[in-house]
Order: structure tokens, then C-alpha cells, then sequence
């Protein structure tokens, strides 16, 4: 077996599953789950109808490129997204289709790390700290080490650039970036995309951003930047060592249909798609023309923030005279900390007496020198409908205030 494979740490759901195994919840309560980031409202009825009339397309292989069509929706919804010049991107070379964000940014790290080192050292890839846990698991089985740069509330929890040590990024081959971040809701601005981008000029490593949460945010006149917007502004041509990934299932209520994207850097994904030849994950062609119409349309997108933001103005005054918690930046995560510290205890405690499932925020991260920045926390995902998030509120409230752990 690979020995890597022994490495790879229980997903922080597997740990929940085991935290919560031998509790009996109140039968009397329904179960309301708020620790998985699954959209619960409609998929858009456009799309799933153009799923079905294409099922005849399964007569034939899709390949791995992906059909053109798809690729031109792609390429034009990030020029009009992240207001790139007109015609910068390649629909034939920088863009590539993906089953899903979730294996596209696990595979990545397979084709770029390159595990040769003469040294005797491994790798590097960093990753922020707490993280997806895709991002540790595809370092570890590229061969490579992951670095953890934590993003604590004392940082407006993004990573610190200025502490990273200069042979930390000598060492670096890839760098995971999630903007707006999972669990945090941080934002990463431009000058902060800028810097990232000329770090990885400098040192010869690829920039990753995961943007899946990116069309979840606020107010409709400011929308997150991306990666892409980052090099353009930086003065690299090409995107050259950045690419982002997007997915569906966030922005449009499609989790179940695992569709995605790659973009960016030709070369790079040149390399990529030569992986994934091999690889084998191809998206079936009703799935692509389904992507693409999702891809065509924003006003389904809009209705979907909108109810988002219905849910944070309903929650928020309900939690926050007990809890230490504020609205995201972007996305639909709230990543509160506990009265006592003890994120595994409220967990544990909250679904014992109340029948409501969150994350303890140590899940989602890795302790280092400097503590661990998900200690303490949890993350409560505001997927479910407005009334459920709103009662799942009430609860967590009721059980804070009879000064439950």
C-alpha cells in the first residue's frame, strides 16, 4: 500500500460521526444539521431540465478537455465575473472542466509537486490554517509536506505573509489559497492577491484559490476579487503560476451534479489535463450542458444571495448576545467562539440536549507553534431553510442561557 495513505488524518466529519456516536439526542426535537456546507434550497429548474434533455449524449465518451461550448461559458463568465479584458482568457487552453471543485483541487497536487529534491527534503505546499481538509490530504499523497499559516482572528483571520520565513517559500512548489475562506468568511483583497501573486513569481511556485464561495456575498455592488483579477493587476501576462477554481455547487444549488472549473495558466493546465487524461474524471455530457446554461445565468444566482442574507439578518440578533459572532465577509458560514473554550464539549453538549448539529473548529485545523486557531470555535453553516436556521438559533441560544457547556 502507499505508505502516504497512512498519513492522511480522519475528515473532520468521520471525527464528528465518532464525537457524537453514543449520544441519544431529544427524540422530540427534529435533528436540525447545521455543521455540513450542502445547499438546501432548489436546484434552478432551467438547468435541470436542460439535464434531462440531453440524456441522450450518454450514447458517447466526454473528453477530458470538456466540449467547447461549456469552456466559452466559462471563459466568459469569468471575464464578465472579475472584469478581466475582453478575450483574456483561452476558452481552449485556460480553461478546464472538473467533476467537482473537491477533485480538481486534490489532483492539482499530484501533477505540479514535483517530489525530486536534491536536498533530501520534501516539498511544501501551504495551505491556511483551518482549511479544507482536501488541501493537507492531496499534499501528503503528492509526496510533499503541508505548511500550515495560520489565519487567527487577530489577522481578520487571513494568513500573515510577513511571517512566513523566506525558505519556507524557497521550499514552496504550491500554495492553497480559499477566498472568501472556509470556515472564516474572510475576504482576500487585491493588494493581498497582488502580493501572493508576485511571491509566486519570485519563488516559482502555483497559486491555487479556492473561489467556491466567491458568489455568495453581501452587497451586490461589491463582489469578492479573485485570483485572476490579482495577476492582471500585478502586470503578469498569462495568469502565469495562478489558477482558481469554481464550482457549482455553492453558487447555484448544485452540489449533487459535482460540476467545476480550473483556470488560468495555460502551461499549468496544460500539464493538468495531460494528468487527467489518466486520471480519468470526465464530466458526462448532459452534466456540461447543464453547467453551461449555469453558468449563462446570474438571476438565479442573485435569488440565491438573497436568501442568504435573509438567513444572517434573521440569526444574527438571535446569537449574538450570547455568542461571540459577526457576519461573514462572504459565503454562509458562521465560525462563532464558545463560552469555556472547549469546542468539542459545546459540540457535543449542543446535540445532546438540543438536536443540533455543528463543527467543532478544531476539525477543520492543524495546532502549530503559535496555538490552534480553531480551538474554540465552530462552524455553523447556514444552509438549511430560513425557518430552520432561525430555530436552530433559538436553540443554541436557550442552551447558552441555562449556561450549558
Amino acid at each position: 500500500m502507499n505508505p502516504d495513505l497512512q498519513r492522511l488524518r480522519p475528515y473532520p466529519f468521520e471525527r464528528l460521526r465518532a464525537l457524537l456516536a453514543a449520544v441519544d439526542p431529544p427524540r422530540e426535537l427534529p435533528p436540525l444539521r447545521l455543521s455540513v456546507g450542502e445547499p438546501q434550497d432548489s436546484p434552478p429548474g432551467f438547468v435541470l431540465e436542460e439535464l434531462l434533455s440531453h440524456l441522450h449524449t450518454l450514447g458517447r465518451y466526454p473528453t477530458t478537455r470538456g466540449e467547447a461550448p461549456l469552456r466559452e461559458a466559462i471563459a466568459g463568465w469569468l471575464e464578465r465575473r472579475f472584469r478581466l479584458p475582453a478575450g483574456s482568457m483561452d476558452p481552449e487552453r485556460q480553461v478546464l472542466p472538473l467533476a467537482g471543485t473537491r477533485e480538481g483541487l486534490f489532483a492539482l497536487a499530484q501533477a505540479v509537486v514535483d517530489r525530486t529534491s536534491t536536498s533530501g527534503r520534501r516539498p511544501l505546499v501551504l495551505m491556511p490554517n483551518p482549511f479544507y481538509q482536501i488541501y493537507e490530504g492531496a499534499a501528503l499523497l503528492a509526496g510533499a509536506e503541508p505548511y500550515y499559516l495560520d489565519t487567527p482572528e487577530r489577522t481578520g483571520f487571513r494568513p500573515d505573509l510577513d511571517a512566513v520565513p523566506r525558505e519556507v517559500w524557497a521550499r514552496c512548489q504550491l500554495l492553497y489559497l480559499c477566498t472568501p475562506g472556509n470556515p472564516t468568511g474572510a475576504v482576500l483583497d487585491l493588494p493581498f492577491l497582488e502580493r501572493v501573486v508576485a511571491l509566486a513569481q519570485e519563488h516559482g511556485f502555483v497559486v491555487a484559490s479556492d473561489e467556491c464561495y466567491s458568489e455568495i456575498y453581501p452587497d451586490e455592488d461589491r463582489p469578492p476579487p479573485g485570483l485572476l483579477q490579482a495577476a492582471i493587476g500585478a502586470g503578469v501576462e498569462g495568469f502565469r503560476r495562478c489558477v482558481v477554481f469554481h464550482s457549482l455547487s455553492k453558487r447555484s444549488n448544485l452540489p449533487g451534479l459535482r460540476s467545476g472549473f480550473v483556470a488560468g495558466d495555460a502551461r499549468v493546465l496544460e500539464a493538468f489535463h495531460r494528468y487527467r487524461t489518466y486520471h480519468g474524471c470526465t464530466l458526462p455530457p448532459p452534466v456540461q450542458a447543464a453547467s453551461r446554461r449555469a453558468w449563462e445565468d446570474e438571476d438565479h444566482v442573485r435569488a440565491n444571495r438573497r436568501r442568504y442574507r435573509e438567513r444572517l439578518r434573521a440569526v444574527l440578533p438571535v446569537l449574538e448576545p450570547v455568542l461571540e459572532v459577526r457576519a461573514p465577509e462572504a459565503g454562509f458560514y458562521l465560525w462563532p467562539a464558545v463560552p469555556g473554550g472547549d469546542d468539542e464539549a459545546f459540540a457535543r453538549g449542543l446535540y445532546a440536549r438540543r438536536h443540533v448539529t455543528v463543527l467543532p473548529g478544531r476539525y477543520l485545523s492543524r495546532p502549530t507553534a503559535a496555538g490552534d486557531p480553531g480551538a474554540g470555535r465552530v462552524r455553523i453553516a447556514l444552509v438549511a431553510e430560513l425557518q430552520d436556521c432561525v430555530e436552530a438559533a433559538w436553540r443554541i441560544r436557550r442552551h447558552l442561557e441555562e449556561g450549558a457547556a
